[in-house]
């Protein structure tokens, strides 16, 4: 009862860096996550809401996380 008292602020702490983790993984490495953002981007580019370069510098980033992502899952799943 005492330990739980004393180690409730770290594991509190604990828990919300866990779910901030899964957060930003989700963002950065979920696939279909990925390929959504690439359609508002191509969605956002035929609409004129942003120029060419923009496109292709935002185009270039996400192909480089679905790259990693994919790489990933691969590994994940030779394991």
């Amino acid at each position: 009862m005492i330990k739980k008292l004393f180690t409730w602020p770290l594991d509190t702490v604990l828990f919300v860096g866990r779910k901030v983790k899964d957060e930003v993984d989700q963002e950065l490495y979920d696939l279909e996550t990925i390929q959504k953002k690439l359609v508002q981007l191509q969605m956002l580019l035929e609409l004129g809401e942003i120029s060419e370069e923009a496109y292709e510098e935002e185009e270039a980033v996400l192909l480089e996380r679905y790259e990693n992502a994919k790489r990933m899952e691969m590994e994940g799943e030779q394991e």
